[in-house]
């Protein structure tokens, strides 16, 4: 394998995936009470139509809404603001958070209980309907890197294959070193990787000790990557990085086992090429 790697990490960057942003919490939770807003301009135009009381399950809605859409936070948002709409815009005396009826106080207390419920199931719903989809789309990228391997791609497709993959599954920014020439270079990146020189350092040391190095810990407590050194059969050395602590996502559990696998496909095609 010659030197002509290091050519590819355009290419590389090319391959990964475009993925769109999601909402920072504090678009979330404020998404929530527009929700809520909504909910309360609907609650004037059904008020002559169907009473106050009976307004208190249009603020049902923008809780499952917020829930479906960003978790329980958000909803937990929604249901509180609905609340204290209801309370404020419909309930005798208006615009006042004191409640006189007692009719007022049941309808109130029902659509805290309704809410919270609703909220709870439909947070939990998401998230696992979330989990489904992330353990689909790992599945996926480690089948499409295998499709690679079996068929013999290049070496310099099949490296950006695996920095995609490792940035896809940990939804991390991903790095490849491979040593070439005596000197340890990085071929492929995914996910954005911002490859300082504290993570070169970090990722020597780790091929030097061979020894994984975690991101913000001793000796490389300015890195925010974590490094995987390994060695096909046939001695190729290379390393794996995924930037936990850059993504902002958190270390998972148990990360090894798809490093591994990463690293078996991608050492069947070093030794072969």
């Amino acid at each position: 394998m010659s030197d002509s790697l290091t050519a590819e990490r355009t290419p590389a960057e090319k391959a990964e995936k475009v993925e769109g942003r999601p909402l920072s919490a504090a678009a979330q939770y404020g998404a929530a009470l527009v929700f809520v807003a909504l909910a309360t301009g609907c609650g004037f135009i059904l008020e002559p139509l169907i009473g106050a009381p009976n307004l208190a399950l249009v603020f049902v809605l923008p809780v499952m809404a917020a829930a479906t859409l960003y978790g329980w936070g958000p909803s937990l948002a929604a249901t509180l603001g609905g609340v204290l709409a209801f309370d404020f815009f419909f309930t005798v005396p208006r615009y006042s958070l004191a409640i006189a009826s007692p009719s007022d106080i049941w309808a109130a207390g029902l659509l805290l209980v309704i809410a919270a419920s609703v909220s709870t199931i439909a947070a939990e719903s998401r998230r696992r309907e979330r989990a489904a989809r992330w353990a689909a789309d790992q599945a996926q990228v480690l089948q499409t890197l295998a499709h690679l391997v079996i068929q013999s791609a290049p070496t310099p497709e099949i490296l950006a294959a695996a920095a995609t993959a490792l940035h896809q599954i940990f939804r991390a920014p991903s790095v490849i070193y491979i040593q070439l020439a005596g000197a340890l270079r990085p071929i492929a990146s995914a996910g954005g990787a911002q490859i300082t020189p504290a993570e070169e350092e970090a990722a020597k040391g780790a091929l030097e000790a061979g020894l994984r190095t975690r991101a913000d810990t001793y000796p490389y407590p300015k890195s925010a990557f974590d490094f995987w050194p390994l060695e096909t059969p046939k001695g190729r050395a290379f390393v794996l990085g995924v930037g936990f602590v850059q993504s902002g996502r958190g270390r998972p559990p148990a990360p090894d086992r798809f490093i591994e696998i990463v690293a078996a496909y991608l050492a069947t095609a070093l030794d072969r090429g």
